[in-house]
């Protein structure tokens, strides 16, 4: 586990108690989140909880930043295709437990707002040391008053330290669970899987480009197959990658080996490595590489056709197609930072299916590293295994992300497929 879990709870109290009234803030949230502004704005009147515009996530600043509260998010990158909740600068994905969570960290956020101001005083007597006149009978009513104010209180700050340690527990519950508590597992390192495929609904990403008859999604989903390429071939792929990429490397933990452009990672940018290397290049592949490249390439692309019931010749490789080695170093450039959840259709337009072969095992080679896919209220992932192949539609019903690499080195290939033919590309050819 990340050192930051064990001091959450304390860190969420600490903060959560120091924040001034009006440090919770929502941006413009989705709206199937309407319900919990209602509520928000209903049962946490006065609270300084404000309803603002212009983002697609969730900041609670009194738990992830110090006060004054953040205008806006700065230094941490929105979610692009659903709402999410920033706890510490961490990212964690919508679940009905999380929405409990959010609501009582709202509840909080009324509760404590009559705490921050103080206890009315009883006006000071000017009468002598046990007087029985009106002053004195003022002054003592004034000071039982205060005592019984000061209960009150002390009471109240029992309950919202008591309901501020809750929340933080709930809160750090729900990120332990959208970070490792995957629900299901579509395919175990373990297994040897001839096909599974599972049909989901299509998203609207789709319409908004050129349609192409036959080819375009009207079938969408995710499969995983451990029959396509063999453990051999895979190993014989990982040595072209692990070849490629002695020449360069990031200087962070991802680097990248396009073999159709020649991108290269090279420290902190990437360089062209047939230009760059020249003929050093025929020292290093061999016409067998790109044959067996090829190879492996048209088998996928065949079997993508085959489970989304379309021709393979209306497919088109697409750009990027490339190489990815990752470790934990810690990330340079933002170039290195693969984790992120994202929608390959979003990043890409000419994207319409996806697919990635695996290069190296799961616990055996790597720790961490698994494949992603964050449905609504769960997690489904893939762990890598040499010679398994993932693939999918490459639209917002495929939100997807890679864990951390935890340990060791993570190789995979990510091999894109287009219906468009302007944007095709071919493959790669030892110059």
């Amino acid at each position: 586990m990340p050192p930051l879990r064990p001091r959450l709870l304390p860190t969420a109290r600490s903060r959560l108690a120091a924040a001034p009234p009006g440090s919770i803030d929502w941006f413009g949230l989705p709206p199937r989140y309407a319900g919990i502004k209602r509520f928000a704005e209903s049962l946490c009147p006065g609270s300084g909880v404000r309803v603002l515009s212009g983002r697609r996530h969730l900041l609670l600043s009194a738990l992830a930043s110090p006060s004054p509260p953040l205008s806006a998010p700065q230094g941490i990158r929105p979610a692009r295709s659903s709402a999410a909740l920033l706890l510490g600068g961490r990212l964690l994905s919508p679940g009905r437990r999380q929405r409990r969570a959010e609501r009582v960290a709202l509840c909080l956020a009324g509760a404590m707002a009559p705490q921050r101001r103080a206890a009315p005083r009883g006006p000071e007597s000017g009468g002598t040391a046990g007087g029985t006149g009106r002053g004195g009978r003022r002054h003592s009513s004034a000071k039982k008053s205060r005592g019984q104010q000061e209960s009150r209180w002390r009471w109240l700050k029992a309950a919202v330290l008591l309901s501020s340690a809750a929340a933080g527990g709930l809160l750090s519950w729900s990120y332990l669970r959208a970070e490792d508590g995957v629900t299901e597992v579509l395919a175990r390192h373990s297994e040897n899987l001839q096909d599974k495929f599972v049909e989901i609904p299509c998203s609207e990403d789709y319409d908004s480009h050129k349609r192409f008859e036959g080819c375009t999604p009207k079938k969408c989903g995710r499969g995983v197959t451990d029959a396509v390429i063999t453990r051999e071939e895979a190993e014989r792929i990982r040595r072209i990658a692990e070849r490629g990429l002695s020449l360069g490397g990031s200087d962070g933990g991802a680097s990248i080996l396009d073999l159709h452009s020649g991108a290269l990672s090279l420290g902190k940018h990437f360089v062209n490595l047939y230009r760059y290397f020249g003929d050093k290049i025929q020292d290093i592949f061999t016409e067998e590489d790109f044959a067996l490249y090829r190879d492996v390439r048209q088998r996928i692309q065949q079997r993508i056709a085959q489970a989304f019931g379309i021709k393979s010749a209306s497919m088109y490789l697409t750009k990027p197609t490339f190489f990815s080695r990752i470790n934990n170093t810690e990330a340079k450039t933002t170039h290195d930072e693969y984790w992120h959840p994202h929608v390959d259709k979003v990043t890409y337009g000419s994207f319409d299916y996806t697919s990635l072969l695996y290069l190296s095992d799961y616990t055996e080679d790597f720790g961490g590293g698994r494949f992603v896919f964050m449905d609504a209220g769960s997690n489904k992932t893939i762990e890598p295994r040499a010679g398994r192949v993932s693939f999918f539609t490459s639209g917002s019903e495929n939100l997807h992300r890679v864990e951390k690499v935890h340990w060791g080195t993570r190789y995979a290939i990510t091999i894109s497929f287009t219906c468009n033919p302007d944007h095709g590309i071919g493959d790669p050819v030892l110059i």
